[in-house]
């Protein structure tokens, strides 16, 4: 059974460098969050044990770049919904979006396929990914999320992202409607 405990691990012995700046920053910051520890989860499907226990609005996190690989985003949306890059390409202007390789995630966000989170954001201090929200990520008290490991997840209030972490790491959001149609 998931268990959901406040705030950082007592122990930290065997967790990754990453994850430990993660709660460091938070803690800096005074935000308050829950934790669950868990087996890696690499996929939704994986999620979705995690997702009863945090009570939050999972995100599926895309990290997606232009056909030239010179404009990266970090696409915040619900687990349910279904992408589709023609309809968000039409919403923030950009052609021919595809998945970036994962060397510029490590790069940009120091993050590893399968554990892409917004707390990737406090490791891009060259401000070279622009944050995308699906609105529907704003309607939920709580937003879920890795600490840059997906060996944890977090459970933190919509209010705290949005006001207090995304203005530390100096990144603003473009809100976008996704619906998941051609």
């Amino acid at each position: 059974m998931l268990e959901l405990k406040k705030g950082r691990p007592e122990d930290t012995d065997g967790r990754e460098e990453r994850e430990i700046r993660v709660y460091d920053f938070l803690d800096g910051l005074g935000i308050e969050y829950e934790r669950i520890d868990h087996e890696r989860a690499n996929t939704m499907e994986a999620c979705l044990a995690i997702d009863e226990a945090l009570h939050a609005t999972i995100c599926k996190n895309l990290f997606l770049c232009n056909r030239q690989q010179t404009d990266f985003y970090l696409l915040m949306m619900p687990g349910g919904k279904k992408f589709k890059t023609k309809e968000l390409s039409r919403q923030i202007g950009a052609a021919r979006l595809s998945f970036a390789n994962e060397d510029f995630l490590a790069k940009f966000l120091d993050i590893h396929p399968g554990a892409v989170s917004v707390m990737g954001l406090m490791n891009d201090k060259e401000k070279r990914v622009q944050l995308l929200m699906d609105e529907d990520v704003l309607k939920g008290g709580y937003i879920g999320c890795h600490p840059c490991e997906n060996t944890a997840s977090l459970r933190i209030r919509t209010d705290d992202i949005m006001k207090k972490f995304l203005p530390a790491v100096g990144h603003e959001p473009v809100i976008v409607k996704l619906i998941g149609e051609d």
